[in-house]
């Protein structure tokens, strides 16, 4: 898991969202969960690497799926 937070601003079609708020619901799921899992996803498809934790020496370490 990520050490520190960023907030991310997208614009979505209220109708979607709605939608998409009612599946995270019924799967007992918050939404900004479904969204991150989706991030990562996406990353490791693409082949991206990123850090994500601190090892013992304060560097931090990359990964590509927690």
């Amino acid at each position: 898991m990520e050490n520190k937070t960023a907030r991310l601003t997208i614009l979505i079609d209220p109708i979607k969202k709605q939608a998409f708020e009612e599946l995270c619901y019924r799967q007992d799921l918050k939404p900004s969960q479904v969204v991150r899992q989706l991030i990562r996803e996406y990353l490791h498809t693409n082949g991206v690497e990123y850090a994500t934790k601190m090892n013992a020496s304060g560097l931090e370490k990359s990964k590509i799926d927690e």
